[in-house]
């Protein structure tokens, strides 16, 4: 049995896909009893838990294989990093007390970053699961190439990509969140001993001129970069209803000052298969 968290996301659903389809039986861990019933219909096991519940959790892992641990996302962190902290505990506390085995967390590039930005928070995870006595592997993840799905309907109206990495021709390790599953779900199926860092990136390095130009190719229209300038995103992000930016901030200065990163050369980099074309035209032919 494999227990999937995060499993109603992007890459929690295409890691449920894949196990299913190979016959693995899947234990699908929710917050929302009424997403349940479409899980149970597609042959899951259903768990109840808020990823805030050492109890509830460590029920829903009990007796498993192996489970796959996806952190909640939270954009706009309160200092301290105050709700991950609180998942992070969570999740450790109920590992620990339902003896699971084998564990495939997805972290991130720059989960290794010594200055605090927004992927701090899986740093602290990565650090909480350090000596818990099980088979662990950390998936850190490149950009979520998927992340461009909000500038879609822009450029289609205005022929502009915004963009907040610079400069728009530096290229930075994203990937699809089709590659992320698939290798998860290798990851969870493959016996191991120990803990390690496994890096994914997509088949090739993207810039946003080349997020540009796959947008353009799919919308059938000219798309154009534009940065935005460092000194406006702290009004940008509050006027967007951040009460936090300067994580975010942080983040976006690592991948552009090269402190976030991948090194090219190491050996538990893997690359995955599917280019940044795909995933727009997928994109664009869902509505974005």
């Amino acid at each position: 049995m494999f227990a999937i968290t995060g499993i109603t996301g992007q890459v929690g659903g295409q890691l449920a896909d894949r196990l299913l389809a190979g016959r693995r039986p899947v234990r699908a861990v929710l917050r929302d009893p009424a997403r349940a019933a479409a899980w149970t219909a597609r042959g899951c096991e259903v768990a109840l838990a808020a990823m805030d519940d050492a109890a509830a959790l460590a029920a829903a892992f009990a007796g498993v294989e192996a489970a796959f641990v996806l952190l909640p996302p939270t954009f706009d962190p309160t200092p301290g990093f105050v709700e991950a902290r609180r998942f992070v505990a969570a999740v450790s506390t109920a590992l620990r007390a339902a003896r699971v085995p084998r564990v495939v967390c997805l972290s991130t590039i720059g989960a290794d970053a010594a200055e605090e930005n927004l992927l701090t928070q899986l740093r602290l995870m990565e650090q909480s699961l350090a000596d818990l006595p099980a088979a662990v592997t950390f998936l850190r993840a490149g950009w979520f190439i998927e992340n461009v799905a909000w500038d879609i309907e822009g450029a289609r109206a205005t022929g502009v990509l915004p963009s907040h990495l610079q400069p728009p021709g530096r290229a930075i390790p994203m990937v699809a969140t089709a590659d992320v599953a698939q290798t998860a779900a290798a990851l969870l199926c493959e016996a191991s001993t120990g803990h390690r860092v496994v890096e994914l990136e997509g088949p090739v390095r993207v810039a946003p001129v080349d997020l540009a130009a796959a947008l353009a190719r799919a919308l059938g229209r000219e798309v154009e970069v534009q940065v935005v300038p460092r000194g406006e995103w702290e009004a940008r992000f509050r006027a967007e209803g951040m009460r936090h930016p300067l994580p975010r901030m942080r983040m976006l200065d690592g991948f552009n000052e090269g402190w976030i990163a991948f090194d090219p050369h190491s050996p538990r980099l893997r690359k995955g298969t599917t280019s940044a074309q795909a995933v727009i035209d997928g994109l664009v032919r869902r509505g974005g």
